[in-house]
């Protein structure tokens, strides 16, 4: 596990530790789950967006109803 600086004021520290003790955790804890959240947003992003390229070629035809789309 590596070690990463951050500046942020000291107010918004106090605040956030506050919060993580709150929900039963600590700052450092409740940050490592924001960084895994945050990359795997940008990965889920980045797959669709790939989804979309690869789908650009898909035409029906036509446009369905509502309920057509909502068939099961």
């Amino acid at each position: 596990m590596k070690n990463v600086t951050l500046r942020a004021d000291s107010e918004v520290i106090a605040q956030a530790r506050i919060a993580a003790k709150q929900q039963g955790t600590t700052l450092n804890q409740a940050f490592r789950n924001w960084l895994v959240e945050y990359t795997r947003s940008a990965t889920v992003e980045a797959s669709i967006d790939d989804l979309y390229r690869r789908l650009q070629h898909v035409n029906p035809g036509r446009k369905f109803s509502r309920e057509e789309m909502n068939e099961r």
